[in-house]
This record gives C-alpha cells, structure tokens and sequence, in this order.
C-alpha cells in the first residue's frame, strides 16, 4: 500500500511545530498560575469564563463543549467537579429536559474575577510582549482565518454519537 499524501515541507513543518510548541508552553503556564491561585485547571478556567461571558451566566452543555473544544464526558467530569464546588450549576432546560443548562454561581464568578488579572498578566508576558508592531493584527487575520476553516466542520456535539458494541 503506499501513501500518496505528500508530507510537510520544511516550512510547514516548522509552522506546525512552532504553533504546537507555543501553544503547549503557554498552556502549561496558564495551567500553573490557575491551579496555584485557584485550585483551577486549564480546562475549568474556559468553562468558567465562557460562563461568566454568556448572557445571564448560562449555557447549554453542549455549546459550552463546542466552546471549549471538550469531549462530552469530560466537560461533565469538570462540570461535576465544579458544581461540587459551588462554582456553577446545572440543571435541566425547562424548554427540553433532555438539555442541561450550565449556570457560573456568583462564587464562580468571585472566583474568576480573582485569578484573572494574573491570566492577563501571563498572557500578556508570554504571548504578546515579544511582538513588534503589526504582528498582533497579523496573527489574529491568520488564526481567525485558520479557526474558522477548522470549526466549519460540525461540531462534536453534533456529530453522531458511535453506536456501543452489543447495543441495536
């Protein structure tokens, strides 16, 4: 059998690399800060926040797994874990029972309110301090533009979910 995709060339694959290494770096860092001020991971942290930025503080759960770029089962694990916390809420929708609402309580949005000034501050740091001028509109066009391409795709929420072995 042989393959017919052509591989990378250089310069792709040093792009692919370098977009891979920064956003692993950056995420580790923003990953720390959280945890250590916080008790916050990564992933907690986008949920939280997409709740404090979504009208009335609430989502469905899957928009809010398409938002986050999170598996379903995970976004409950971390949901669960946040609502043990009294971070959110999460009830069903009273227009369609099958439909959970994830709600941020006002603790959940003490909370991001004090670990933020410090994200910004890494952010900041890490990412956009090292960039001349122009660089910054120039990244933004070319990963609006990239992201868009990949979220033409329907989302995971959408997609069909696999058929379990022995069920049907």
């Amino acid at each position: 059998m042989t393959d017919e995709t052509p591989g990378l060339s250089p310069e792709e694959l040093g792009a692919y690399f370098a977009v891979m290494e920064v956003s692993s770096l950056l995420q580790y860092a923003v990953d720390a800060h959280l945890r250590a001020e916080g008790d916050l991971s990564y992933v907690q942290f986008q949920i939280l926040a997409r709740l404090v930025d979504a009208p009335d503080g609430r989502l469905r759960m899957t928009d809010l797994a398409d938002g986050v770029v999170y598996s379903r089962s995970g976004l409950t694990y971390q949901a669960g874990l946040l609502d043990k916390r009294g971070l959110i809420t999460r009830s069903s929708s009273p227009d369609d029972e099958r439909v959970i609402v994830v709600t941020v309580t006002d603790s959940g949005r003490a909370l991001v309110a004090r670990v933020l000034p410090g994200h910004v501050a890494d952010v900041r740091r890490l990412l956009f301090d090292p960039m001349a001028t122009g660089d910054l509109a120039a990244l933004s066009e070319v990963l609006g533009r990239v992201r868009a391409h990949m979220r033409a795709t329907p989302p995971r929420s959408a997609k069909p979910r696999a058929k379990r072995r022995g069920a049907g």
